[in-house]
């Protein structure tokens, strides 16, 4: 058998088959592949519809002026009302990232029955789940994007300097004057909507999540954290019944303005804000590259990170020191 397989893929044509039967069995085990730590998923709302090849999306808006008033039945005045429409465009971009063979390795694979040298596919995948991580966080220079954290949109506080020694940073507050940045944040959109918006999620940089994560708050006749009461003790939550979302996101560290800490409070629903991914991660069929080597690739096509209702989210910034 050995001596079959040997004289089977003497050149690179002749291997040919095996690599593309391998290839799908590392396409396989890309997708079986978790990626925990960059799951922007769980931050931003992807959203893949649309044509995967197309170049970018359009969306329209569209709003009204007039009034209602008191008429007679003789009134001549009828006050009409008229709508107005406007347009905004997001572009799509593909990357990729790519893995290859050598004939050696593949003939080792086929004798020794192993996959083909599976690592290299696995780390170009990861590669894409880290650009596309980046991307929806803080955007791209090159296409000159922007992200979740970044988008110059979004309108922007400092928190109150009434920490000890007139710090802004919550290693120096106390539970109440943490409790009360969130709340005047959250509170903030609502009375700028006019009480139109909701804010039902918030995100921190990992120090200010381990902070209140761990810091006591007296609760009756027991313990509880500043995190556990936040998840129910804020202006979302009194007035929907429903618990604040609040997760760490290491991108937040240095997202302020000064490089410190911001904390962002949103809704989070693709109405306000979305990731385009209209092409998720595709494994391309393996192809001969030379006489004795094979390559493949990984692709996907994003629009980045696309705020359209930025009233809808807020930044608090210096919560943490700069790094």
């Amino acid at each position: 058998m050995n001596q079959f397989v040997r004289q089977q893929f003497a050149d690179a044509q002749a291997a040919y088959s095996f690599v593309i039967a391998q290839g799908r069995n590392i396409e396989t085990r890309i997708y079986q592949r978790r990626y925990p730590t960059l799951n922007y998923g769980l931050h931003v709302p992807v959203v893949t519809e649309g044509n995967e090849w197309a170049s970018g999306t359009t969306f329209f808006t569209v709003d009204s002026a007039g009034e209602a008033k008191f008429l007679s039945a003789a009134g001549t005045d009828m006050p009409f009302n008229q709508s107005t429409r406007d347009s905004a465009s997001q572009d799509f971009a593909m990357i990729c990232s790519g893995s290859e063979w050598k004939l050696e390795e593949v003939n080792q694979a086929a004798l020794y029955n192993l996959d083909l040298n599976a690592s290299n596919a696995i780390f170009a995948a990861d590669k894409i789940e880290r650009l596309l991580n980046s991307v929806a966080m803080i955007g791209s220079t090159e296409k000159g994007w922007t992200g979740f954290v970044n988008d110059p949109k979004v309108s922007r506080v400092d928190v109150a300097a009434d920490g000890t020694g007139g710090s802004t940073h919550w290693s120096a507050k106390t539970a109440d004057q943490i409790l009360r940045d969130v709340n005047d944040l959250i509170g903030g959109v609502r009375q700028r909507t006019g009480e139109v918006e909701w804010i039902d999620s918030l995100r921190l940089p990992p120090e200010a999540f381990r902070l209140i994560a761990t810091k006591r708050l007296a609760d009756g006749d027991g313990y509880i954290t500043v995190l556990d009461f936040l998840r129910r003790g804020n202006v979302y939550t009194a007035e929907t019944g429903q618990p604040l979302d609040i997760q760490p996101l290491r991108e937040l560290a240095t997202a302020s303005q000064d490089g410190g800490g911001r904390m962002v409070v949103y809704r989070r629903d693709p109405e306000v804000l979305r990731f385009h991914l209209p092409m998720p991660r595709r494994v391309l069929q393996p192809r001969q590259k030379s006489i004795m080597s094979f390559e493949t690739g990984i692709i996907a096509r994003t629009g980045g990170t696309e705020v359209r209702l930025p009233a809808a989210i807020a930044y608090g910034d210096e919560i943490t020191a700069a790094a």
